[in-house]
């Protein structure tokens, strides 16, 4: 039995030990903490600061201090993490009993989002393989981790309003002297902003024309800043690998054919002029890593071995061209030095693996470095896309035009800029790149979701298009390859119809198929072919035309026997094709009547002909068929479209020109003449059957595709293109359409019948054509040009400026959904200008001073606003020449004088180029007439007659055949 103490007191309840908070050891954790979390927010102001006046200024302020400063905030917010975890825990752990239990609540949720500030941090950190590309979580994540501090401030207060008083002055004091610098970082930063978007100094000029080029510095920029091709490797794995095998990558020395050009032009201007200055003008586009370093002047440089040679057109030149200065072309660009992050160019790997790391981190600035708006722009293609030949050149004028793909592309119907095409796209083509750049699949650190795809893609760097010889010269029969297929639907060849007794004017039988007439023995015939451009932007073929050879191969059989052929290649001839042919290639002369034959600039003065075709127009080609007596079989016609880069010609000076400097290019044996096995690629054919009279023979002819109006619109279209030779029968061909029920017939034989000067006529068939107004698709602003001109012949001035301002300044709603926007079509601002220049010399007549000098300031405006989109523009300067006399102004008068015979072509000296030119190249002078008919029946190469088989498998063309079926967008020529 136990005994209770009687009248003891009760036992007592041990207390627990009480446990700080923050003990002495936690509190020093505590104050390192402090420290980070305080440079972190002296950090974070400086970086949020530059961040918000880069958004609300629009100007760039991200320096070298600026990326060591982020660098910082990575570096502090990666230390601070296992410091704040593990303070979090034991303060936890340590009150996790006590009673101010609203403390402890707040205490966790500050804990929470200070573990939510390191994550989200983290996330935004691209490091390894790891990237949060998707834009919306992005977005999330980051403005998460701005928030976040924000909250854990006022979280952080509430915090200590439930705990210890809060020593206010040690914060205040290091926030005083936190906002002090930071305010000195900023004002000091903000004197300098990233001049991009600049034209570079006028002192530079002097070492790089006549090239327009400049620098940002009016300085030469270092090779090696150039030439750091595998540090983009880094990070654009995919899009390198295009670059290495694209032709800008090959631009240069590293290019035979331009080896070739670009070492006789040197060689022209060291004999002439005593340097080789005058070829800068090639260098600012094809040479720019030896020409911004200034290697290129030098008469000696190693054009084969010296280190700037072979690097073409680098990533970080194309990249960091930081204004475009004009449209003129002549690579008339601002270029810098590019800015890197800390310790781009080190070769210590952990250095380079920190600058790798930053740039991934904080991308933006490398983005605002490398990648402008204007680079996805046609307007940037321009300035190597569009050429002029200055005198400094040639010795002879300061300005004759040269390549230019911009100019057409940009008075199209394909850009959606052009009022006076044929054919429209559902949608206008804003830039060179959706064509030229497709979207490729990549998993490049660059890579993104175009256009809410769920694929991540890139821009292809390759640039296919149709430089084939290049690669075959390099033995890469993958890019032949990318290179043909990206021809595919691009033109297409029909075979339309059939005119009796070889006459322009015979009795037409088309559209041609299902059926065909029956060819009688011994009767003459003029087949009528078409080409058509289809998926093409600018003219066809456009860039080295001179060299580049497209023509229409046709061939004649009956029972296998060859009755008639044009545009063979004859094998025996080193593969040259038969000058013959029709080729459409521009055939361009010196001044002494010599075909431009070796890419030869410095030559460059008038073309005897230019067969190139606009965007989605065509062109008519007319073949001489004679059918033989003792015929009995069907005769079979087939029509290729064929090409080849380059011509036989050409390669052949290629091929002498560098074994000269020591390098033997591919197919080249020394001492002979180069055979060109260049590989030919067939873009487009046709096949019809005929049978013939007399026989009972039964031929299948399927039907075309084509609509039977759009076959009878492209012939007429390739008529009209010639000029009035064959206006009758464009006439007739567009007549032919309108009885089809489609508005493109009246349309069209409205510009024939304007042409003509057969107003009223073209007035009728304007109104015709109005009927269609509200049929879908009706191209309301071509109808109102051509009825503003009209008008304006007819003197109804006042009616010819409201079409054309219609024209001008319509933007229906149908219109901007496709992205038309005619208001850059300088033709058709220059028939305006020119009209209220009417208008301004009626009421000069009239005596109504007032009105008439109104009407000359308008005209004035229209002019000058020609002269912002082309400032080459000739009509422009010689209207502005005449309304300053008018106005009273002679010192204006003057200079648009000049420039108006600066940019005038010298039509009197042409004139004997071209007789010279008629009397050398007789195959030539034939293609040049008016009205041209290609013989099928000239005299067969050797080859051919002892080939009754007729073997089509020559041994250059070993490339796919191309069709076309597509219907596209088409372009009025100017």
């Amino acid at each position: 039995m136990s005994s209770v103490p009687q009248g003891g007191a009760a036992a007592a309840v041990p207390r627990k030990k009480y446990v700080r908070a923050v003990g002495p050891r936690l509190r020093k954790l505590l104050y390192l903490i402090f420290v980070l979390v305080a440079l972190l927010f002296a950090n974070a102001g400086y970086l949020s600061i530059f961040t918000f006046l880069e958004w609300f200024q629009g100007e760039t302020y991200q320096d070298f201090f600026y990326q060591y400063m982020f660098l910082a905030h990575l570096v502090l917010g990666l230390v601070l993490i296992l410091p704040l975890i593990l303070f979090g825990l034991v303060h936890i752990w340590n009150t996790k009993n006590r009673r101010n239990r609203r403390a402890i609540k707040i205490g966790y949720a500050l804990f929470a989002i200070s573990i939510a500030i390191l994550i989200t941090g983290i996330l935004l950190v691209r490091i390894g393989g790891f990237d949060l590309k998707q834009p919306l979580a992005r977005n999330t994540v980051y403005w998460l981790h701005v928030v976040c501090p924000l909250a854990a401030v006022w979280l952080y207060w509430l915090h200590r309003l439930a705990g210890p008083r809060i020593k206010w002055r040690i914060g205040m004091s290091f926030a005083g002297v936190a906002v002090a610098a930071i305010a000195v970082m900023v004002v000091l930063q903000m004197q300098d902003p990233r001049q991009w978007n600049a034209i570079g100094p006028d002192s530079g000029v002097q070492y790089f024309e006549p090239s327009l080029a400049r620098t940002s510095s009016g300085n030469f920029i270092p090779a090696d800043a150039m030439m750091n091709d595998e540090y983009c490797l880094k990070c654009h794995a995919d899009i390198h690998k295009d670059w290495s095998d694209s032709v800008h990558r090959f631009s240069s020395f590293n290019n035979a054919p331009y080896l070739a050009s670009v070492n006789a032009t040197r060689a022209m201007s060291l004999e002439r002029d005593g340097s080789v200055q005058a070829s800068r003008w090639c260098a600012g586009c094809h040479d720019p890593v030896p020409f911004f370093s200034g290697a290129f002047d030098d008469p000696n440089f190693d054009m084969l071995d010296h280190p700037t040679a072979n690097a073409g057109i680098t990533c970080t030149v194309c990249h960091t061209i930081t204004n475009v200065n004009s449209v003129r072309g002549n690579a008339d660009y601002t270029i810098e030095e590019p800015l890197h992050y800390p310790f781009a160019s080190s070769e210590n790997a952990a250095l380079q693996w920190i600058n790798n790391q930053l740039v991934k981190a904080k991308p933006s600035f490398h983005k605002k470095t490398f990648l402008k708006p204007f680079h996805k722009t046609a307007e940037f293609c321009s300035t190597c896309h569009k050429v002029h030949l200055p005198k400094a050149l040639n010795g002879y004028k300061d300005f004759l035009r040269g390549q230019n793909h911009y100019d057409p592309y940009l008075f199209s119907g394909v850009s959606g800029h052009g009022a006076r095409s044929f054919y429209y796209p559902p949608q206008a083509v804003d830039n060179c790149n959706e064509c030229h750049m497709p979207l490729v699949a990549s998993d490049d650190f660059g890579a993104k979701h175009f256009d809410g795809a769920d694929e991540l893609s890139v821009h292809n760097h390759l640039f296919p298009s149709a430089n084939t010889g290049i690669a075959w010269l390099r033995d890469r029969d993958d890019l032949i390859s990318i290179h043909q297929e990206y021809l595919q639907d691009i033109v297409r060849v029909d075979i339309f119809g059939i005119r009796e007794d070889a006459e322009i004017d015979g009795e037409l039988t088309a559209p041609l198929r299902p059926q065909v007439p029956a060819l009688k023995p011994g009767s003459k015939y003029l087949l009528e072919t078409v080409i058509r451009t289809l998926k093409l932007g600018h003219l066809f073929t456009q860039g080295t035309v001179d060299s580049n050879e497209v023509w229409l191969e046709v061939k004649v059989t009956s029972g296998g026997r060859l009755i008639g052929q044009s545009g063979l290649v004859d094998a025996d001839n080193e593969n040259e094709v038969d000058p013959w042919s029709h080729f459409v290639n521009v055939f361009m002369l010196d001044k002494d009547g010599n075909r431009i034959n070796r890419r030869n600039p410095e030559d460059i003065f008038t073309p005897l002909y230019n067969h190139q075709i606009p965007p989605g127009a065509g062109q008519t080609v007319h073949y001489e068929l004679q059918i033989p007596d003792d015929v009995t079989e069907p005769v079979q016609v087939e029509l290729k479209l064929q090409y080849r880069k380059f011509d036989t010609e050409f390669m052949d000076f290629v091929a002498e020109e560098n074994a000269k400097l020591g390098r033997s290019i591919r197919g080249y044996e020394a001492g002979e003449r180069y055979v060109n096995e260049l590989p030919i690629t067939t873009m487009a054919v046709d096949t019809i059957e005929f049978p013939i009279e007399g026989f009972e023979q039964t031929v299948d002819n399927p039907d075309r595709e084509i609509p039977a109006w759009q076959r009878w619109n492209d012939y007429g279209i390739g008529l009209l293109l010639k000029g009035k030779a064959e206006l009758r029968q464009a006439e007739e061909a567009f007549l032919q359409v309108e009885k089809l029920d489609r508005w493109d017939g009246p349309l069209n034989l409205a510009r024939v019948l304007n042409t003509e000067g057969r107003l009223d006529e073209a007035v009728d068939a304007l109104q015709r054509a109005g009927r269609f107004s509200d049929t879908e698709g009706f191209p309301r602003w071509t109808w109102a040009w051509l009825s503003g001109a009209v008008n304006a012949q007819q003197g109804r001035l006042e009616e010819a400026e409201q079409n054309l301002r219609s024209v001008l300044e319509d933007s229906a709603p149908a219109m901007q959904k496709r992205g038309f926007d005619f208001s850059l079509d300088i033709e058709v601002i220059n028939l305006l200008g020119r009209t209220l220049f009417d208008l301004g010399n009626v009421r000069e007549r009239q005596q109504r001073t007032e009105e008439s000098d109104q009407y000359f300031q308008e005209a004035v405006v229209q002019f000058e606003k020609t002269l912002t989109i082309d400032p080459e523009n000739v009509s422009a300067h010689h209207n502005l020449q005449l309304l300053y006399d008018k106005l009273g102004d002679p010192e204006r008068a003057a200079i648009q004088q000049q420039l108006h015979l600066r940019y005038k072509p010298d039509d009197n000296a042409a004139g004997r180029a071209i007789r010279l030119a008629r009397e050398k190249y007789p195959a030539a002078d034939h293609a040049a007439e008016a009205v041209v008919k290609y013989s099928l029946h000239r005299e067969k190469s050797a080859s051919l007659e002892t080939d009754p088989e007729i073997d089509t498998d020559r041994k250059p063309n070993d490339t796919q055949t191309i069709t076309t079926e597509s219907q596209e967008e088409a372009n009025d020529v100017q």
